[in-house]
């Protein structure tokens, strides 16, 4: 196993940290198949009764690898990590400081404690590259949030800091970067007192009424990105972003 994701497990509670800190955590090939590995060995471990997730360094991650995120071709293993995640049957309680972006704030969005510190600066960067959004969080966020303040920051890929974040009730609560990981791992002590069985259940009530809505936006959104990822409007986004110059989305009407 490599060192791009770091595992501690005491007391019930299994720690996952990305460690990429040099990269902002970005989410390589190597990461996405330790985070599937590490949840799937979490659901049938009877000792596991929550998984804390954290980044090392200053940021939680800063999304997808674009350097090696072809490298694997139709075998890339962002869907059934993702997919992993979404119908983990476990508490996830989620501490972020810094960057969060892309996949590195879809993944936040399935957690179900998510404190953050306050240096957060989250975005969904899917418009502005001529994408669509992923993670099935198209219907997480605005079941969590409502659908107008979702469609507002999906649209707008506005970055959202801490402030923000709590005032739109996307996050349980904001701490000092410094103090972040302890109040995390104080709420996952207190919840892996239970009976894990009694976690799991408890977690599928809360949980099943969104199951249908979860399938289906993970459908939708691979669609969606299998007819726009290539697009003339996602080249034109990229190669802005290689060229370091705005987009010209309009030149591509005329």
């Amino acid at each position: 196993m490599s060192d791009v994701l770091l595992q501690a497990e005491k007391d019930g509670i299994l720690l996952l940290t990305l460690n990429r800190p040099e990269k902002k955590n970005a989410l390589n090939i190597a990461l996405w198949e330790e985070l599937y590995q590490a949840f799937s060995d979490a659901q049938t471990n009877d000792d596991i009764n929550v998984v804390v997730i954290t980044g090392a360094g200053d940021n939680f991650s800063s999304g997808v690898d674009l350097n090696d995120f072809s490298a694997a071709g139709g075998d890339h293993p962002f869907d059934k990590c993702a997919r992993m995640i979404a119908a983990f049957d476990k508490p996830l309680v989620a501490a972020a400081t810094g960057i969060a972006v892309g996949g590195g704030a879809t993944m936040l969005f399935h957690a179900d404690v998510l404190y953050v510190g306050e240096s957060l600066r989250m975005r969904l960067p899917f418009v502005n590259l001529g994408l669509v959004p992923e993670f099935a969080s198209s219907y997480v966020l605005q079941a969590a949030i409502g659908s107008r303040k979702a469609a507002e920051l999906f649209y707008t890929a506005e970055w959202i800091d801490a402030e923000k974040a709590e005032q739109l009730g996307m996050v349980n609560g904001v701490f000092a970067d410094d103090e972040l990981l302890f109040n995390a791992m104080a709420k996952a002590e207190e919840i892996a007192q239970w009976p894990v069985n009694a976690l799991r259940e408890t977690k599928k009530t809360l949980k099943q009424a969104h199951k249908a809505g979860i399938d289906a936006a993970f459908a939708i959104e691979a669609a969606g990105m299998e007819k726009q990822a290539g697009s003339p409007e996602n080249i034109e986004a990229v190669m802005a972003f290689i060229e370091k110059r705005t987009p010209d989305f309009k030149k591509l009407n005329s």
